[in-house]
């Protein structure tokens, strides 16, 4: 493995849970995101969303934020703008059993914001042509307008 989701290694995958049970096969569909051809990152992140992004969030969605943020910023991604509509659908979803997950996946979604600012970069004026920094312009938005029930009150 490379150095693009290297860290991954350092979690603790097979303790965590998604929408349908063990997360220990999220690794996996990471990285079919990082070296798939379009179509397999495409089917790799449908898997993703139905797994850590709706209509939930989970232990295992906390865990896997910063690596889909790792993925939005590589340029040989395929599908990078799939990569930041899930972090949008992230920050939209929630657990109502466990705000702490709630919170903390879109604390995690929040802590990416200045990677949406630099893939937005270059496109003040519409329209915009580019499926990635349209992806990260509708992440930017959601995340400026986010307010949850489990989120604190954001402090400018």
């Amino acid at each position: 493995m490379g150095t693009v989701l290297g860290g991954m290694r350092n979690v603790r995958w097979h303790e965590l849970q998604h929408a349908y049970g063990s997360a220990s096969q999220v690794p996996g569909m990471l990285s079919r995101v990082a070296w798939g051809d379009g179509p397999t990152a495409g089917d790799a992140l449908g898997e993703l969303a139905r797994w850590i992004g709706a209509p939930a969030v989970f232990d295992a969605t906390v865990a896997a934020v910063p690596f889909l943020w790792e993925l939005a910023e590589t340029e040989t991604v395929k599908d990078r703008a799939g990569v930041l509509d899930l972090l949008t659908t992230i920050l939209a979803a929630g657990h109502a059993e466990h705000p702490e997950w709630t919170r903390a996946a879109h604390e995690a979604v929040a802590e990416g914001r200045p990677t949406a600012v630099r893939l937005t970069a270059g496109t003040s004026s519409p329209p915009r042509t580019d499926p990635v920094q349209e992806a990260a312009a509708r992440l930017l938005t959601a995340l400026d307008g986010h307010g949850c029930p489990a989120c604190p009150a954001q402090k400018d």
